[in-house]
């Protein structure tokens, strides 16, 4: 995987034992993401700032960790995304759109979108920042409020439960009413939380969901993905 240094910004791969402790972040796309002197490229700078005042030497960035013009580094890296933001010590929830005085916590798009469920449920830890980088709080401390949202249940963002305690067609409940950019990523984002893999084949549209509950038949005996 690649990583942000969070000093120079200067990207180092590594790999499986040799992968060093870092932070990571979770956050919504907007239209200029890692573009110099842009919106997008400040996010990075500011996530690298909070990342470095935490102690940690490197951070993940989607955005500039994955070269998405080549499909083989793009497809490894969202059949490995759930195990990256589990492996992380620290995520990093930026809702650039909760300003101080503002949009609530609770109605931030980020509890709306598809890559962010996983991103939620993965890491050890979670905390939450608004768009000026004041912490809001932790999944821990938020739990409740998370659960209202999302229908996540306490004990799963409290990691007093596993994704193994519940069925195929709960966690289908969770991502039901989160959206995606492109169609085929209703199915790509779900991946790892099902512990499955799978190519991506961008353009297929609707059979991406088709051949995603295959691979669960594969690895479950849950019947609920059929009453899903």
């Amino acid at each position: 995987m690649w990583l942000l240094e969070t000093t120079s910004l200067a990207l180092s791969t590594f790999f499986d034992d040799n992968t060093p402790y870092y932070a990571i972040l979770s956050h919504t796309w907007g239209a200029e993401e890692a573009i110099s002197k842009k919106a997008g490229f400040k996010k990075i700078k500011d996530c690298c700032a909070r990342a470095l005042d935490a102690g940690f030497k490197y951070v993940w960035i989607d955005t500039c960790c994955i070269d998405k013009t080549n499909s083989t580094e793009l497809s490894e890296a969202i059949n490995s995304m759930f195990r990256w933001y589990e492996n992380a010590i620290t995520c990093y929830a930026y809702l650039e759109d909760v300003k101080p005085n503002g949009l609530r916590f609770t109605a931030s798009r980020w509890f709306k979108r598809g890559w962010t469920l996983q991103e939620l449920i993965a890491p050890a830890d979670v905390l939450f920042f608004d768009s000026y980088w004041n912490e809001i709080g932790s999944r821990a401390s938020l739990a409740e409020q998370i659960e209202n949202i999302t229908g996540v249940p306490v004990g799963l963002l409290l990691m007093n439960t596993s994704l193994r305690d519940h069925c195929v067609a709960e966690i289908m409940c969770w991502a039901a009413r989160r959206h995606t950019t492109r169609l085929e990523d209703r199915a790509y984002s779900l991946m790892g939380l099902f512990g499955v893999s799978m190519p991506l084949i961008y353009g297929e549209g609707e059979n991406a969901f088709f051949r995603l509950q295959l691979e669960i038949m594969k690895t479950t005996t849950d019947h609920s993905l059929f009453a899903w």
